[in-house]
Parts: C-alpha cells; sequence; structure tokens
C-alpha cells in the first residue's frame, strides 16, 4: 500500500520511507482503543478521511487524514488533529 519514498506529516512528528512510516504508525495505533471513521472524501488522486481515535489517555479526537495515492500506492500522509489532549 505505501510507495518506498512515502512520507507522513503529523501533528506529533514525521516520518520518511515505509520502514520509518510503518514503526510511527505502529507506535500510534499501540495505544489506540477504537477508530470511527466518519467520513471518506476522494478526489482523483487524493483522499481524505475525517475519524474520531480515542486512547486510554484522551479521546475520542477529531482527526483528519490527508492521504496521496499514484499508481496504487500511498506516496504522502498528512494528519492534523489538536495533540493537547494526548500531551497532559
Amino acid at each position: 500500500m505505501l510507495h518506498d519514498a512515502v512520507t507522513f506529516d503529523g501533528a506529533l512528528g514525521s516520518t520518511r520511507g515505509v520502514e520509518d512510516t510503518i514503526a510511527g504508525l505502529g507506535r500510534m495505533f499501540a495505544m489506540t482503543e477504537q477508530v470511527d471513521v466518519l467520513h471518506r472524501w476522494i478526489d482523483g488522486p487524493d483522499v481524505l478521511t475525517w475519524f474520531e481515535l480515542s486512547t486510554r489517555a484522551a479521546g475520542p479526537l477529531a482527526i483528519v487524514n490527508w492521504s496521496h495515492v499514484e499508481a496504487g500506492r500511498i506516496t504522502w500522509i498528512r494528519v492534523t488533529f489538536d495533540p493537547r489532549p494526548l500531551l497532559s
């Protein structure tokens, strides 16, 4: 699913490459208790997903994930949300 040169940029960090991105996503999902996808928009190669994520420490957090797909692989991911509940 991920392009070899995938990039991830979010409120709590950035990654470069498949291994780094999978490791970062793994850390996030390790603390995730629930994800509820509220809506997904597709516009050509761009996919925007609005979801709520809950952890043991906080939630639900409103999060937006914008991914770009080329030749069937995700080339970049941008995530935005208010990270303050996770930082307290």
